[in-house]
């Protein structure tokens, strides 16, 4: 049985290091070595992941018999419209195919929603198979973005949106 819990600060370990394991497979196809661990390296050290806690991000760690699968994050960004955004959903690889993601992107809906939530966006990489199960969630593709994230890098995704 797959579990979810809501993770405290002693849990940000485990969502780096999930990440550090899920990352590498799901992007090195379609961006360079030297963007993947500057990414990681930005998004993922504890100092960040904390600030993110602190700002009210709503980290959810899905398990089943205490192997951690995958992660999810959230927060209200649009006050005004009840608009949420979903910053990350991760799944290891191994674990793909068994209902984590849908588990997790269904508890942040349910979550949101309880919240008053009116929207829930997301960015996903325009070369990333996960627009699909997206699509398949009933996201709609809202616009085309290319983020610079320094260093030369850009992210250069879709902006998708759920309407709850």
């Amino acid at each position: 049985m797959i579990l979810l819990r809501k993770a405290k600060e002693e849990d940000l370990p485990i969502i780096s290091d999930l990440a550090e394991r899920i990352w590498p497979e799901t992007y090195s196809a379609y961006i360079s070595e030297e963007q993947l661990r500057y990414m990681l390296d930005l998004m993922y050290n504890q100092g960040e992941l904390l600030s993110q806690l602190q700002k009210g991000h709503i980290f959810l760690i899905a398990s089943e018999a205490e192997q951690d699968l995958g992660f999810a994050s959230f927060s209200l960004t649009d006050p005004e419209n009840y608009g949420y955004k979903l910053h990350k959903i991760y799944v290891l690889p191994t674990a793909h195919g068994k209902g984590v993601g849908k588990l997790l992107i269904n508890e942040v809906v349910n979550l949101a929603k309880d919240n008053g939530g009116k929207t829930l966006q997301l960015n996903v990489n325009r070369n990333n198979r996960a627009k699909d199960f997206y699509l398949k969630a009933g996201f709609k593709i809202k616009e085309t973005v290319d983020l610079n994230i320094g260093n030369g890098f850009f992210m250069n995704d879709y902006v998708m949106e759920l309407n709850l």
